[in-house]
This record gives structure tokens, sequence and C-alpha cells, in this order.
């Protein structure tokens, strides 16, 4: 099915007619996706197949992790601020959000809406006080044209195709208001049900996650939460020529099972305390999980959607995808990462971008409606 770009005809401020409004959902062909943790917020498969979009919290949080995805940034066009500007964002967001609930053929998509930091500020409303730009860490080298936006989309789904015709049709809603800044696709390996995705250095990604009830007091901010989206390059080739044991020390894992060193399960705990008889750590003291330990941060965890990405032969890496209830956490931890761990020496961070995901849309809502006015 093609996607359609559609826009708005001039002086229709309140969203589409109906006939438009049959083609766009046509071109998306896919409802929107709702969010898990919070009773009112399961996910509900419609027909067994999709997910349902009306819900407390946005959906592609903690929904089960899908094996395709779409990052796309929107910059705010710059001739909008201030009432009017809320009021062109506002239409674009409704208008999201009809074609989001539109009972179409399920194709099992989950779309996350995000503002980044300089919106409220644009739009003269007030703004999370957590919501702040992250700071650069040494060694980044971050390509500006590839960095923020003032909204923020993930996109998740079964197959590229289908966030690729949904990206298409929600950039052609935004009509002049929202202009595409930047755009990124991340993949998982395939990966049987139930088991964790590895990454492109041959690891398993995303074991140390929170369960549904620490995302209650790490992930969600009331209903909402903060995104942080890095596309992080990997030099794949370099890192595979190590030894396979020198690869494990790095990590700080067994690759085949993906347990911590010294232990025999993926879920085991990683004890970074834990020394073998000769008196050294069993996890080295440069290793990535070691910098990454939730016990250097009281126990506070972020939930990790990491995706690989392939731009390329000279650009493959990891689009990391972490939500928490305040990015600070992630400062802290990167600025470990960056200080003590080994696998710096094989990743470069090149793009960075912060967004608070707005609480979801329930029955008569649209996004962002609370927020905006």
């Amino acid at each position: 099915m093609t996607a359609h770009p559609l826009h708005d005809t001039p002086g229709d401020s309140l969203g589409p007619s109906r006939r438009r409004f049959l083609l766009e959902t046509a071109g998306l062909g896919v409802v929107g996706a709702a969010s898990a943790c919070a009773p009112e917020g399961r996910t509900a498969a419609l027909g067994g197949t999709g997910f349902a979009f009306r819900g407390a919290r946005q959906a592609g949080v903690t929904t089960p992790q899908q094996p395709a995805a779409l990052v796309v940034s929107y910059d705010l066009a710059p001739h909008l601020h201030g009432r009017a500007g809320r009021r062109a964002v506002r239409d674009v967001l409704a208008r999201w959000s009809r074609v989001l609930d539109a009972e179409s053929a399920p194709a099992r998509l989950t779309a996350t809406v995000g503002i980044g930091p300089l919106l409220p500020g644009l739009l003269g409303v007030p703004a999370p006080d957590a919501l702040r730009e992250v700071p650069r860490f040494p060694g980044d080298r971050l390509d500006p044209t590839r960095c923020g936006g003032h909204v923020l989309v993930q996109l998740c789904a079964d197959d590229r195709r289908t966030t690729e015709q949904a990206g298409t049709t929600l950039t052609g809603l935004a009509a002049d208001t929202l202009r595409p800044r930047w755009r990124q696709t991340g993949f998982l390996s395939p990966t049987p049900a139930g088991q964790t995705p590895r990454n492109l250095l041959g690891f398993k990604d995303g074991t140390e996650n929170p369960t549904p009830q620490e995302c209650e007091k790490w992930v969600w901010a009331g209903y909402g939460t903060f995104l942080v989206v890095r596309r992080v390059h990997i030099r794949v080739r370099d890192f595979s020529r190590l030894a396979p044991r020198r690869k494990e020390e790095i990590i700080g894992r067994h690759r085949a099972d993906g347990a911590p060193l010294g232990r025999r399960h993926e879920h085991d705990d990683v004890d970074i305390f834990a020394k073998n008889p000769q008196g050294r750590y069993v996890i080295p003291l440069h290793a990535h999980v070691r910098a990454a330990s939730p016990r250097f941060d009281g126990g506070a965890r972020m939930l990790r959607r990491g995706y690989s990405y392939d731009n390329g032969p000279e650009d493959r890496g990891l689009l990391f995808l972490a939500f928490m209830r305040d990015p600070a956490l992630f400062v802290r931890v990167q600025q470990r990462l960056a200080e003590r761990d080994d696998l710096s020496r094989f990743i470069e961070h090149r793009a960075s971008a912060v967004a608070y995901v707005l609480p979801g849309a329930r029955a008569g809502e649209d996004l962002g409606g609370r927020l905006l006015g």
C-alpha cells in the first residue's frame, strides 16, 4: 500500500475533511499502540494482531520491542511561535492522533511522540523541569545537523516498510508546521521469541532492563517519560579482530549466553564487587557492564530499546533509545562510560537528542492537548 503525504488546504485549521481523513488512514494503513506498566495503559490487541492507540500513556515505551524502528526529528517552522505556533502544533498533533487511532488494517505499529527542550519556549508553554539538552561528553563527535529537534517521533513495527509508510504520512500531515530535521532507521537481528536480541558486536543487548514494577519507579514520570537518543558508530571490524576472551572482558559478559562473567545465566546479577581467588575483580575494572551498573546510581535504571543501524559500509552501529524519568541519569551513566569503559575505544557518539514523551491520548483527547491548551 502506498503512503500518501497529504497537506491541509489553506484555512483548514480544524483538521482534515472526512474524505482526506479516509485517504490518510489508507495511506498509513495502521493502528497505533497503547503502552504497558500502568493498568489503564496496558497494551490492548485489536483482533489479536494490532495495538490500541488510546490510553493514559503512549505506546513504544514498555510495549514489547519490535524488529524495525524509525526515529524522525522535526523543527518548528521559523515563522511560527507563541499562540500561533501553539495552535499550529496542536492541529498537527490532532491530525496525527486521528490517523493513529483510525480503524484500519492493524499493522502492529507503535508511534511515540515527544517534544524537545526548545519547543516549550518557542510556544510559550511550561516545560517539564527535567527537559534539557544533554551535554557533550569526552570523545563525542556530534553532527549538529543530526542532533536535537523540536518534536521527535519514534515509530516501531514488524517491518521497515510499515515504519517508512507511517513516517511519510505523519510528515505529510505536518504540512508547513513541522519540517523534517533528521531521520534514522534501526533494526533488530533475527531473534527467537522471548530472547534478547544481539547487537553488531554479537553480544546480547538489553538484558539489564527494569521490570514493569521498576518502570513505575525509574521510567515513568506520571503519564510521561523522557527519551534519550544517541547514534553510536561502532568500529565493528576492529572489535572483531580481538580474541574472544578479550571481547568478553571488555563487555563484562559471556558472548554465548549473555551471562555476566563468573555467572551461569543471562539474567544473573552483575556483581561488580565479586573477586576471584587471586583477589582480582571477576568483572574487570574497565568493563562496560561495570561502568553502566545501576549500583552507582542508587539502583536507578533506564529502559533501553536499542537498535542496530547500517548507513553503509563506513557507518554502522547502535541507535540507542532509552527511556527514564529524568535524563540526568543518562548523563551520569554516560560520563562514567566515557571515562572508564574500554568499549569507548571502539565506538563514537555522532548524534544526540532528548525529548519529553507526552502523556497518552485518552478517549476524546489528542496528543499534547493538555500541554498546548
